[in-house]
């Protein structure tokens, strides 16, 4: 047997790693190993430094097309099985991330456990799924890593044998064979049904069992129980923002396929109820509402005429099952022999149950009162209702105006509403609103795209009617750039009951700022729409009003630093305008995986968040790979979720540490650094004519588009403009081509430009906004390599300066680097966070030879060579990396 491929310190790393070369040998050959382990052990010794080993590419040459393939494969592989181990050992988890953890930094500040009570009765903490597609690898790959870390728990727990008598050793070698013989790329482009499947696994196997649990442990430690602010979001199936797959249909699909899931499990935990609580009414008393539920069940068995709590179980099993037919319209998995009334609404249900629980606790001294399961399925049933996660919609707010222009023109209210100006269209919707009649006629022909949004309109009214209202919650607004874009969903939205004047039950109209400039307008469009009487009792009725803030698009705009700083500025600007308006404010952050879109730590995030901005109330996308990473499994849906509620804890309930003269101070400075990384940051990527050439042709934008990853395109038009392409694909070209421009650029240059160094280093110390952003900043130049990165610029040596624009990224790399240490006062990146470090360095070397092979095959492929095998293993290697780097998209 021959040295296993790792180098780690983490036990898990090197069991698993030592499997994964025993397979290669075993089913790819030794030849095939031979290689491999050279050029690891080679690339390994080089980054140690290790003398006579500062070849940058070895071995890689003597790879045929067939070998190469299967090398990344490895590759690949070993960095899927490095993550699940850092995973289970928590490498990335902060110590502090927990309630328990929060609780106590609160106490110890003298914030009691009746302001938590207060807080959390009034709170929204929600992740929320959405398709954007950075997720490269299949889910039959991610479902043989998840086996792998269960069996790996068992093998913990010192057993040998799994349930089914399999000896765990050999099952978790059976799937390492498994993962080596899975294809691993897509052939097949995903359709929004196939994201929505995806989705479901995570809602009906992590989510719906771990939330509960959850619950159970926070009212221990909280002595009470709390609401249940804890709740889950989706997009997927709704979000139609440039992306014409997602339709009425889809939106039906998603809503339908997520209630299906949800009531089939409460069928199960009622039917396990059912088998549990055998209590005997000759042996424990009885509660009059309990036996009222037995009576109305139906159930006659004389076995159970004595046991008045399964009777009640058998006609709630009878209400749940027509429930589920009535909803699905299909039988339940499990139909019962009773008939029942489908229950009205989740809170019937939830009813029943407190039922039962109220009986179970009124007989003797209630210990079964505390019974786990019930408990944790009326949790459920409060958490997840009939609809298991809330659906919100999105469209673009250039959607809206030219559907709107097409309804006004054909009832007769107004023929040229793209022409008025923003004055002059605010009050003719006002106008409107007030009004309770619809635009369009049911016997008219509609323009495609107007069809398609009325019929989404439709098919929200519909959800919500038979799945609940929280089924579908928000209408967020992209590119909400004015009043009249928020004002115009209003309408839109009456012309399915969505909203109406009466009502106090509408929808929430949710606007997105994402560019730099609509940051800064979001407090006066805010300002102004709480102002309006058409609006004002509505959002009070409420109690809170939801503004959504976006990293990718204000980080494409603006670069890093603006964005992050401009992020936080507005924050903290809307602040004034929700008090004055009497509102709780509820910020959505639209973050993903890359620091370039508002990625790494979300407690820090959270933490680091302008004070008085979360109050309880904070929802945060959950993007493509994160999913996997956050989500994957039970334990680290735990982790994650626990961490995210504690930092909003902290952020909400901590003192404001930093005094007006220091935060005047700091301010300033940011304002300074700002204005200098937005001019270096613009200056190169829109004021250089050269730029966009260069940048298409370094990194793989274009064959990253082949990659059968998502349903939605990846650029807005057809344009190649730099502003019209989506932020994922702009973030994930340039971490391939790890360069990880859009998670440090600017910032060297407004670093070197600041003269009060010592300032800087104060607010590094003292600041946890500012402590946020050099920590993610610095984890993508550790995770970047211009040496790498200059090879990737060779490939855009036709492009006219591409030397000079390749310098000016080098260069502020340096400045970006050289600063941050300095800052820091560290001598080199991540030396004060040892276990990230450790855990970047061990893929390093993994990684380098992937992006070798890369630029190899890209040269190929753009030269005009056609072997399959050539595209194939771009491909491969674009997954390999961005499963090495993790958050790259």
């Amino acid at each position: 047997m021959g040295p296993p491929i790792q180098i780690s310190q983490n036990p898990d790393i090197r069991y698993l790693g030592r499997i994964l070369g025993d397979v290669i040998r075993a089913y790819g050959g030794d030849k095939l190993f031979r290689q491999t382990e050279y050029i690891r052990s080679s690339s390994v010794d080089r980054h140690r430094g290790i003398a006579g080993a500062e070849a940058i590419d070895p071995g890689l040459d003597a790879l045929s097309l067939d070998d190469t393939i299967a090398f990344v494969r490895g590759f690949m592989l070993f960095s899927m099985l490095a993550n699940l181990a850092e995973d289970r050992q928590g490498i990335a988890a902060e110590p502090e991330a927990t309630v328990a953890a929060a609780l106590e930094k609160l106490k110890a500040d003298g914030i009691d456990s009746a302001a938590v009570a207060a807080l959390l009765n009034a709170a929204l903490i929600a992740p929320v799924l959405t398709a954007h597609p950075t997720e490269v690898r299949r889910k039959s790959m991610l479902d043989h890593k998840n086996r792998i870390a269960e069996l790996m728990r068992m093998r913990d727990a010192g057993l040998d044998e799994t349930p089914e008598g399999d000896v765990v050793e050999d099952a978790i070698r059976r799937q390492v064979v498994l993962l080596w013989q899975t294809r691993p790329l897509r052939t097949q482009k995903l359709f929004v049904a196939d994201e929505i499947d995806n989705a479901l696994t995570y809602l009906r196997d992590v989510f719906l069992p771990v939330v509960p649990k959850l619950y159970a442990r926070w009212e221990k430690e909280l002595g009470q129980r709390p609401a249940s602010f804890l709740r889950i979001g989706s997009w997927i199936g709704g979000d139609r923002d440039g992306n014409p797959f997602v339709t009425a249909e889809t939106l039906r699909m998603a809503t339908g396929r997520n209630a299906a899931a949800v009531i089939g499990h409460y069928i199960d935990q009622v039917h396990a109820l059912g088998a549990e609580l055998s209590v005997s009414s000759t042996l424990a008393p009885v509660t009059d509402a309990v036996e009222a539920l037995a009576e109305a069940s139906g159930d006659t068995a004389p076995s159970r005429s004595d046991e008045p709590y399964r009777r009640a179980l058998s006609g709630i099993y009878a209400r749940l099952s027509a429930t589920y037919a009535a909803i699905t319209g299909k039988p339940p998995p499990r139909p019962g022999a009773l008939k029942g009334e489908p229950y009205a609404a989740p809170g019937d249900f939830r009813r029943d149950l407190v039922t039962i629980a109220s009986g179970l606790s009124a007989s003797g001294k209630g210990q079964l009162a505390g019974i786990g399961a019930l408990g944790r399925l009326i949790r459920a049933v409060e958490v997840f209702g009939f609809h298991l996660a809330t659906l919100d919609m999105r469209q673009n707010s250039a959607v809206h105006e030219r559907v709107l222009a097409e309804l006004f023109n054909i009832s007769g209210v107004e023929a040229d509403y793209l022409t008025l100006d923003e004055a002059a269209r605010v009050a003719l919707l006002r106008k409107e609103l007030g009004v309770n009649r619809p635009l369009a006629a049911p016997w008219h022909e509609w323009s495609e795209e107007t069809a398609g949004e009325l019929a989404i309109v439709h098919a929200a009214a519909d959800v919500r009617k038979r799945l609940g209202k929280d089924a579908i919650v928000q209408w967020i607004i992209s590119k909400a750039e004015s009043l009249s874009d928020l004002l115009e969903v209003h309408v839109l939205a009456r012309e399915g009951g969505l909203w109406s004047a009466e009502s106090r039950d509408n929808l929430m109209v949710v606007p997105l700022f994402e560019t730099i400039a609509d940051l800064d307008d979001a407090p006066a469009i805010m300002a102004a729409y709480f102002a309006l009487p058409e609006i004002a009792p509505h959002v009070a009725a409420r109690g809170h009003q939801e503004v959504m803030i976006g990293y990718s698009d204000s980080n494409k705009d603006g670069g890093y630093l603006t964005s992050t700083w401009g992020l936080h500025q507005a924050s903290a600007a809307l602040t004034p305008v929700f008090e004055q308006a009497d509102t709780a404010m509820q910020l959505f952050h639209g973050r993903g995986g890359a620091v370039g879109r508002g990625g790494g730590s979300a407690f820090a995030a959270i933490r680091a968040q302008p004070a008085g901005t979360v109050q309880g109330r904070i929802r945060i996308t959950e993007q493509g790979e994160v999913i996997a990473a956050k989500y994957g499994t039970i334990d680290s849906a735990a982790t994650n979720l626990e961490a995210m509620v504690s930092a909003s804890l902290l952020a909400s309930l901590e003192p404001e540490a930093m005094g007006a003269k220091e935060a005047e101070r700091f301010t300033a400075a940011m304002d300074a650094l700002s204005d200098t990384a937005f001019a270096a940051y613009r200056g190169l990527v829109y004021d250089t004519p050269a730029f966009r050439d260069f940048f298409r042709a370094m990194t793989p934008i274009a064959e990253i588009a082949t990659l059968k990853i998502g349903s939605r395109p990846s650029s807005r038009t057809k344009s190649t403009a730099i502003e019209d392409l989506r932020a994922i694909p702009w973030v994930f070209s340039w971490a391939q081509a790890r360069t990880m421009l859009p998670g440090w650029y600017g910032t060297g240059e407004a670093f070197a430009a600041f003269a009060d160094k010592a300032l800087l280093t104060d607010m590094a110390a003292s600041w946890p906004f500012f402590a946020a952003l050099l920590g993610n900043m610095e984890m993508v130049l550790a995770k970047s390599d211009m040496g790498i990165a200059a090879r990737y610029a060779g490939l855009a040596s036709q492009i006219d300066g591409h030397d000079a624009i390749f310098g000016r990224i080098k260069d502020g790399w340096n400045r970006a680097h050289d600063g941050l240490l300095e800052i820091t006062g560290q001598t080199r990146l991540l030396e004060k966070n040892p276990a990230l470090e450790a855990s970047i360095r061990l893929r390093l070397p993994y990684i380098e030879p992937l992006n070798l092979l890369q630029i190899e095959l890209m040269k190929r492929h753009r030269a005009g060579e056609t072997d399959p095998r050539i595209a194939e293993g771009i491909q491969l290697t674009i997954n390999a990396i961005a499963t090495a780097l993790r958050n790259s998209g």
